[in-house]
């Protein structure tokens, strides 16, 4: 296995640290104190790819990330994403608005670069495609921002092989990021194959299944009000409870390779090709560190096609997304 992946024009660390539950999405986040912490220790363990977006915290994650890294920004690729972000109100309180005009994505732009304390954003991605206007008018803006020096390459999120072609028929795509990982093969349908045809980097997020592969999570009743998860039917309890079955065989297979569950799943991502690069995120320094282990983790071809057969898209119970929010996303589903 390469000691480091392309992402676009970039080498970087086979596996990347998303930042987004540092600031959102499952929960209370951790203190500013810890997270600063966990950053610095994923860049000296060696993480040089971080991924951060407009929506996350509303802001405050790019906040972070800038805040803790702007000093160490020659040693890291710094990836953020626009498109979709907090939108204020009248009452003080902010949305979540899609938004993908080119006007829109070039003052969210600004407002990042501010946040994120640097002069330039290594990849920028539209974080959802605004179906309201044309793929090729927002790629075209982020082109725009390529050759004004504001990023250096761009990246989609979320959308399918037919919007990427369009996409990269208007300007060059470096990476394209959505969800996979052994329970979410939705990429398999199309998606994998347009990237490596195309020469664009695959970024994998919730790779470990928002929590569910590691095994360690038992019970789904109990999560914060804020939990994004509360709304995805596959973390339903009578749904989880199925799902948890799933496990025991997948445990199984990392006890013969020696290494976490965790550790399997990642693995796992890194065999299927060279140009998929994971990014889990997490608020706990072991799991970082356990995380990065994965690297030295060796899969054999027949463990690959057992965990192929153990866990898969007709074996999950649940969608990935509710209704409402799957149609704000443009990927193939099964």
């Amino acid at each position: 296995m390469s000691p480091t992946r392309s992402l676009g024009p970039f080498q970087v660390s086979p596996i990347g640290l998303g930042c987004m539950n540092l600031s959102h999405a499952y929960g209370v986040p951790p203190s500013p104190e810890d997270a600063a912490g966990l950053l610095l220790r994923a860049l000296d363990l060696g993480v040089t790819h971080f991924d951060t977006a407009a929506l996350y915290g509303f802001g405050a994650n790019e906040e972070l990330v800038g805040r803790v890294l702007a000093p160490h920004r020659h040693r890291f690729t710094l990836a953020s994403k626009c498109g979709m972000a907090g939108v204020s109100q009248p009452d003080g309180s902010k949305v979540r608005v899609i938004d993908g005009r080119p006007k829109t994505l070039k003052a969210t732009c600004e407002a990042a670069l501010k946040r994120l304390r640097t002069d330039v954003i290594d990849l920028y991605y539209l974080h959802r495609w605004d179906k309201s206007v044309p793929i090729e008018d927002s790629v075209g803006a982020l082109g725009q921002l390529v050759e004004e020096g504001k990023i250096r390459a761009v990246g989609l999120s979320e959308v399918s092989a037919a919007t990427l072609r369009r996409a990269h028929a208007v300007f060059p795509i470096s990476a394209l990021q959505t969800e996979y990982s052994l329970w979410t093969r939705n990429p398999e349908i199309a998606v994998l194959d347009a990237c490596r045809e195309l020469g664009v980097a695959f970024v994998a997020f919730s790779p470990v299944a928002r929590g569910f592969l590691p095994g360690s999570l038992r019970d789904v009743s109990g999560f914060d009000a804020k939990d994004i998860r509360r709304a995805m039917p596959r973390f339903a309890p009578a749904n989880y409870a199925e799902n948890l079955r799933l496990l025991d065989g997948v445990a199984e297979v990392a006890r013969e390779a020696g290494c976490t569950l965790a550790q399997l799943a990642l693995a796992w991502l890194l065999h299927r090709g060279e140009h998929i690069l994971p990014i889990p995120g997490t608020t706990r320094v072991a799991h970082l560190e356990e995380n990065l282990g994965a690297t030295k983790v060796a899969l054999t071809p027949a463990q690959m096609q057992r965990l192929d057969t153990l866990i898969h898209h007709d074996a999950v119970r649940g969608a990935r997304y509710n209704a409402a929010t799957q149609t704000e996303v443009d990927t193939e589903e099964f």
